[in-house]
């Protein structure tokens, strides 16, 4: 398997726990709160990342390395903050499906006008029509997944 392969197959596991990850999160925001489920998977998220770290690296050096660089670099974990919040508010109101839905919708959105300005030091990618169609059905599924 070639390295776009491995590449999809770990996007493909990482949608997969995207999906166990709405779930998980509205129950635990039910038993402690919105902001203490996030705050729960902050930090097993974190010590996670930091064992794998050491086992992988035996260094700190690299996360270190990380924070000295330019802070716009850091909107990762902000933004992962900002995605598990909002999955745990949303995945109980209007289930993982609708909630999977629309935030992917809002990433293809976006990641479109990433791709198009190269924003962030990305290659920029034209816009075609076949890519704003694709994004026009995602919509109107992600709609639709909110009908109940």
């Amino acid at each position: 398997m070639g390295s776009t392969g491995v590449a999809a197959g770990v996007a493909f596991v990482a949608g997969l726990g995207g999906a166990v990850q709405i779930a998980v999160q509205g129950r635990l925001s039910e038993r402690v709160g919105s902001l203490e489920a996030l705050a729960c998977a902050v930090v097993v998220a974190a010590t996670t990342a930091l064992v794998v770290l050491l086992i992988a690296r035996r260094s700190l050096d690299g996360l270190r390395a990380g924070f000295s660089g330019p802070k716009w670099l850091l909107l990762g974990g902000l933004m992962s903050a900002l995605i598990v919040l909002s999955i745990t508010i949303a995945g109980p109101r209007i289930g993982v499906v609708a909630t999977t839905a629309v935030l992917i919708a809002a990433q293809f959105g976006l990641a479109t006008l990433i791709d198009r300005f190269g924003w962030f030091g990305v290659a920029a990618v034209p816009v075609s029509l076949t890519r704003i169609v694709g994004l026009v059905l995602l919509t109107a599924g992600a709609a639709l997944t909110l009908k109940r």
